[in-house]
């Protein structure tokens, strides 16, 4: 197993740990792009495809790519460039083979991609996302088991490098005596909704990805995706002609629903100031975590207590974003639930100890 793969691999075991509802994903303004050399022509080349890579993972869709500033910016992209450096990979990201290649690695300002996708007009996805649990069968001539880093580690490579590329949390399950007791792969075979939700629960997902694979006798590779969010569940059958083309249906099913989801419209982005309410406030730990959450989502620039009346907070946020958009993301936090009130014009949530 190559140094790239095995270490794909080790992320994935290391994503199992202390699944949560939410994840800051740390890297969208950043794309690793193989080059065939350190010529100035294979830079611009990669500062191209690195800014399209960053848009695509900051907007939540390719379709911003064919917006007409954005074509303009990815023709200048090298001038955008706010540092890049080369690495040394062992295989192409999703791609084959394992002769050692170089990458470019670039990183681009935030600010300046947001202003770009504002006026390109294309939403901004912001960097708190939910984390995606992943249930995947293969079936072969011994049978069927769960994909695992174990069992199959370039399926799982391939996941974890293509919901990188999204910029989507992902997650894989344990597989230990909880899960195996849960949910067996006979069936997860079906993709039974009831099965995969309660088999999640210990994991807190709220984002369930399921899916089922197998090679056909033509050696194309066939199988189904079953998505299970909030929304309900989608399903999505697939025949392709390599696994990395069918695990990128799953991957662009789950990105896609996503950045429609809490995606951000550039026409609600005006600086506005909500008022919220946060009752079972009951120490300076609730209080302290309560603010740390909201100041930590991108849309919020301050959350200024302006009250403190019992064990309720009363607060004003100045935020790039709606009641209607903020509230989907600050629900991405499972101890912050909808109150039974609300404040006029405003939010209302109840913390959960």
């Amino acid at each position: 197993m190559t140094r790239t793969l095995w270490a794909l691999v080790c992320l994935a075991l290391l994503l199992a740990r202390g699944a949560v509802g939410a994840e800051l994903v740390r890297d969208l303004y950043v794309a690793d792009v193989p080059v065939a050399d350190r010529s100035s022509g294979e830079l611009a080349r990669a500062s191209a495809e690195g800014l399209a890579q960053v848009l695509v993972k900051v907007s939540g869709s390719v379709e911003v790519l064919a917006l007409a500033p954005v074509e303009q910016a990815l023709r200048g992209a090298r001038s955008r460039v706010r540092q890049y450096s080369y690495i040394r990979i062992d295989t192409v990201a999703g791609g084959t083979g394992s002769a050692p290649g170089l990458a470019a690695r670039v990183e681009f300002d935030p600010a300046q991609v947001r202003e770009l996708l504002t006026t390109a007009g294309a939403p901004i996805w912001t960097a708190t996302r939910p984390v995606v649990l992943v249930w995947l069968v293969a079936e072969d001539e011994t049978g069927r088991r769960f994909v695992g880093p174990g069992s199959d580690p370039e399926l799982v490579a391939g996941l974890v490098d293509g919901f990188r590329r999204r910029g989507v949390p992902l997650r894989f399950p344990l597989f230990d005596l909880a899960d195996t007791a849960a949910l067996d792969p006979d069936e997860a075979w079906s993709l039974p909704a009831t099965l995969l939700l309660a088999a999640s629960e210990r994991y807190r997902a709220t984002e369930v990805l399921a899916g089922r694979i197998a090679v056909l006798s033509s050696g194309e590779i066939a199988g189904d995706w079953v998505y299970l969010s909030g929304t309900g569940r989608q399903d999505r059958s697939v025949v392709r002609s390599s696994a990395p083309e069918f695990l990128r249906e799953g991957v662009v099913m789950v990105a896609e629903d996503m950045a429609s989801r809490y995606a951000l419209a550039a026409s609600g982005m005006d600086g506005s100031a909500l008022a919220m309410t946060v009752s079972g406030i009951a120490s300076y730990a609730d209080y302290a975590a309560v603010l740390s959450w909201l100041e930590s989502l991108e849309p919020i620039s301050r959350a200024h207590v302006s009250a403190v009346t019992g064990d309720s907070l009363s607060l004003v946020l100045t935020a790039e974003a709606d009641a209607a958009q903020l509230a989907g993301i600050i629900e991405l936090n499972p101890r912050l639930r909808p109150g039974s009130g609300s404040t006029t014009g405003g939010l209302s949530y109840r913390w959960q100890n």
